[in-house]
This record gives structure tokens, C-alpha cells and sequence, in this order.
């Protein structure tokens, strides 16, 4: 939680006669960060976030998707040390994989973590690896909202990538927000969500940054492999995500649900379900 000087004080003293089980930020806390940064820069922000701890221990969460390069290549200039969060959902396309390991070592960033399901949890409910085809947000549930839960335990806030052109799920979020998916009370920071198509690409074209492969055989927004299909021009960037299917988002800028969607739980396809692909 962010607290004046005066209340520095009294919090050192609270800290040493009892632990703070507290949430780490309030809402009051997110409003009052949009506002001190309402109108900077971009970098500027960044660099003033991460220099002076002023979110505490925070991580970037990167699909290594169509946009990723402009983040991470924005915080690589500030602190290349920052932990990177990639979900390994073992569903990716080969070409996202690669990217990763391209960006990685291009811009220099030192501390990548790859986040894995649980085994246990994949045998028991994915076992045959078709969840995605019948029950969608339970496939995500395991694959990433677990793994990523897991993993932002041990942190105060995290950098997303999100933008408000990609849906309009996304077109009314602000910079920093608190991270509703448990009630730790993290930050989610939102550096580039008033960022437009055409600043993005020409961020990419002046740093020289590479493009994801699959970008120019039409994948515009890129997730999992089955999930994820072209878009026609003019549609939604995220139309191709979970096509056919009443879904926006996997579920990690969500309050999570245990075996959503009507999911059976134990990774079987309901009697006589026959997956079409």
C-alpha cells in the first residue's frame, strides 16, 4: 500500500510488533498512481516505477504475442533483471516459442520463467489434451490462471501488455488497477493501454524490433495454438481468439473460477461429445 512519509513512520513500528496480512495496494492507491502519472511519458513512468520501487517487487507477464516486443523492449531499457512471466501452456504455436527465445536474447532481459501447468492437475482433468476443444476456459483454468496465480504470489505487481484498441473489453482501462483475480491486493499496470496500432508499429519500426512471424500469415492478437485463427480484415484483432466460442479473455484479468464453463472437472469429453477440428 503506498503511505506518506508520516505514515512510514508509524508503519516501521507496525511491521516490527506484528506481520501486515493486508492487501499490498488499494483501489485508493490505483487512483492516486493514474493520476500522479496522468499525461507522462510512457518511459518516464517506467523508469520512475522501477528505479524507485514504487510498486514494490513486480514482474512483466508476456505472451511473446504480436505486440509483446514493445513492452518488454521498454522495460529491458530500464531493468533488463525485471522477471519475465511466460504461461508454457504446452499449446503454444512453435513460431511463439521461438520468438521468446529471439526476443530474450536479443534485448537482453535475464530472468525469463517459464510457468507450467501442474502435472497432477493434467493428468486428472486434461489427461487426453482435448479440454480446449469442449470446455475452453477450463483448458485456461489449468494452463494458465493456476500457473500464473501460483507464480505472482511472490509479487506486488505486474506489467501487462493489454491495449484498449484490441477489444472492447479492454477499451475502458486505466493505467494501474488492482489485480482482482485474488485478494492480495497486487497492481496491475497497464503502460501501454492508450497506445494506438500505428504508435506501436512505429515503436517497432525505430527500435528495429522483430516481428512475430505469424503476424503476416494474419494472426494479429496470438494465443494457443487450437484457440487461436486468423482475422479477416477490418475485424476485431481478437476475433480469432476462441473463435465460436461466448469468450474474450483466457481468464488471468479475471476473478477466477474453479472448473468454469461447465467444465466435468475430470479432464474426460462429456458422453458422447465429438471435438470437430
Amino acid at each position: 500500500m503506498l503511505r506518506t512519509e508520516a505514515e512510514n513512520g508509524r508503519a516501521d513500528i507496525r511491521t516490527r510488533d506484528r506481520i501486515d496480512t493486508g492487501p499490498r495496494f488499494a483501489e485508493a492507491d490505483a487512483v492516486r498512481l493514474n493520476r500522479l502519472f496522468r499525461g507522462s511519458d510512457t518511459s518516464e513512468m517506467l523508469e520512475t516505477l522501477i528505479k524507485e520501487r514504487m510498486a514494490g517487487e513486480v514482474a512483466i507477464v508476456s505472451s511473446f504475442g504480436a505486440e509483446s516486443a514493445v513492452l518488454l523492449h521498454l522495460i529491458a531499457q530500464v531493468d533488463p533483471a525485471v522477471p519475465v512471466l511466460f504461461l508454457e501452456t504446452g499449446k503454444h504455436f512453435p513460431e511463439t516459442l521461438a520468438y521468446r527465445d529471439l526476443l530474450i536474447a536479443q534485448l537482453g532481459l535475464r530472468d525469463l520463467r517459464n510457468l507450467v501447468p501442474d502435472e497432477a492437475e493434467i493428468a486428472k482433468k486434461d489427461e487426453n489434451g482435448l479440454r480446449w476443444s469442449w470446455d475452453p476456459d477450463g483448458c485456461c483454468e489449468i494452463r494458465k490462471v493456476k500457473p500464473l496465480a501460483k507464480a505472482l504470489a511472490g509479487f506486488d505487481a505486474s506489467f501487462s501488455g493489454r491495449k484498449s484498441f484490441q477489444a472492447a473489453t479492454r477499451s475502458s482501462l486505466p493505467r494501474f488497477e488492482i489485480d482482482t483475480t485474488d485478494t492480495q491486493g497486487r497492481l496491475k499496470i497497464n503502460p501501454l493501454i492508450d497506445w494506438s496500432p500505428e504508435r506501436i508499429a512505429a515503436y517497432i519500426e525505430e527500435h528495429h524490433l522483430p516481428a512475430h512471424p505469424l503476424v503476416a500469415e494474419g494472426y494479429p492478437s496470438i494465443g494457443c495454438m487450437p484457440c487461436t485463427s486468423k482475422v479477416a480484415a477490418g475485424e476485431d484483432p481478437r476475433s480469432g481468439r476462441w473463435k465460436g466460442w461466448d469468450k474474450t479473455e483466457c481468464g488471468i484479468h479475471v476473478p477466477g473460477q474453479e472448473d468454469v464453463a461447465g467444465g466435468t472437472g475430470n479432464g474426460e469429453l462429456p458422453p458422447g461429445f465429438d471435438p470437430v477440428f
